[in-house]
């Protein structure tokens, strides 16, 4: 599992008199219940080869690009799509969508010690940014916050460190790091739902451009939420990739905002990811009924839940149980779910992927 970009629920509000607390490990996903006959079973995911470069033993890149990836400057927050040169490294070519590269930000922390390393989710397809694997790229959330008590303000180590590199500067990376939330090696058996919130895109950006280059035949639907449109990542790229792809639909939820109806019957309700299996059952729902879908699910830790309530409310019950299942009683009782239960009362398929963060 990866740690998702500097993320503020990792660095957020120390206390005063303490070093910023170094990125965390996200919530683990426990692994599903080996399936037992009549289950849906998951599929082989892709070989990948990881820690090729060990913290002790670092590579470097070269920064090619740093800029934003909001849907419009007027956002929120400031989140950076940052691209480096890995050419002539052991890195260059050997990592892939759903993994994650170290970076080792220079200097010291308040106790006098090297920066931890953080990990990033990479954003960029199998081939790279250039189509030779040469050039990989993170997506990067700026962590600006408030010391709870004195309100001095507190910046990211890392994630400032990232966005604030310049075309040309040098970078430490190691990695690549895990092998759990990579596509299937037999991509093109499979069709895809993809849910994202904040720099959980990241991955979902990678794994889309491959498999709008090698699996034409799948269908792949990315469900991307975010609090208001200028906070929506990548909004424009995923807008043109809808545009010029007739397997790939595109869904963005907003949280804080009016949301548009796919069938330009209206402006709809504010809604979370989850909102849109309803809301666009025209499209989700057969695709969510089909044996060969895969659900990837990443983003911040208590969107997975919404989702599972909302694909046992919404589909018949054969469809809800490809992914999901439990007890009549559990079922019955829906709308009390915790994240407590989720392998313990609510059991997952190995056809959804998840990797959520605190």
């Amino acid at each position: 599992m990866t740690v998702r970009n500097d993320s503020p629920a990792t660095e957020t509000n120390p206390a005063p008199a303490a070093s910023p607390a170094p990125a965390t490990s996200p919530t683990p996903a426990a692994p599903p219940r080996m399936a037992s006959v009549g289950e849906p079973t998951g599929p082989i995911l892709r070989d990948c080869v990881m820690h090729i470069h060990k913290p002790s033993d670092p590579c470097e890149g070269v920064v090619t690009k740093n800029e934003l990836c909001t849907a419009s400057k007027k956002s929120a927050g400031f989140v950076r799509h940052i691209e480096f040169d890995v050419s002539g490294t052991a890195l260059a070519g050997r990592a892939i969508p759903g993994q994650s590269i170290g970076v080792l930000a220079p200097g010291l922390d308040a106790k006098g010690k090297l920066h931890k390393l953080r990990l990033y989710s990479l954003a960029s397809p199998s081939a790279g940014e250039d189509g030779n694997g040469n050039v990989l790229s993170t997506t990067v959330k700026r962590t600006i916050e408030e010391h709870w008590d004195t309100h001095g303000l507190f910046l990211g180590v890392c994630s400032n460190y990232l966005c604030d590199l310049q075309p040309g500067d040098r970078i430490k990376l190691a990695g690549p790091s895990g092998k759990r939330f990579v596509l299937p090696a037999q991509a093109h058996e499979h069709d895809y739902l993809f849910f994202a919130t904040g720099t959980g895109i990241a991955p979902f950006r990678g794994m889309i451009a491959d498999l709008l280059a090698t699996s034409p035949q799948s269908k792949i639907a990315l469900v991307m939420g975010s609090p208001y449109a200028t906070d929506l990542l990548y909004h424009h790229h995923f807008e043109s990739l809808a545009a010029s792809n007739s397997n790939f639909t595109y869904h963005p939820a907003l949280s804080r905002e009016s949301n548009q109806a796919r069938t330009n019957s209206g402006p709809l309700a504010r809604m979370y990811v989850q909102d849109r299996i309803a809301a666009d059952a025209d499209v989700l729902v057969p695709l969510l009924a089909s044996e060969r879908t895969l659900i990837y699910i990443c983003g911040i830790a208590g969107m997975e839940l919404g989702i599972f309530q909302q694909l046992i409310r919404t589909l018949p019950p054969s469809s809800a149980e490809q992914y999901v299942t439990c007890t009549a009683e559990v079922r019955s009782a829906i709308d009390g779910w915790a994240r407590t239960m989720l392998h313990r009362d609510i059991y997952l398929s190995r056809r959804v992927m998840m990797e959520v963060y605190a």
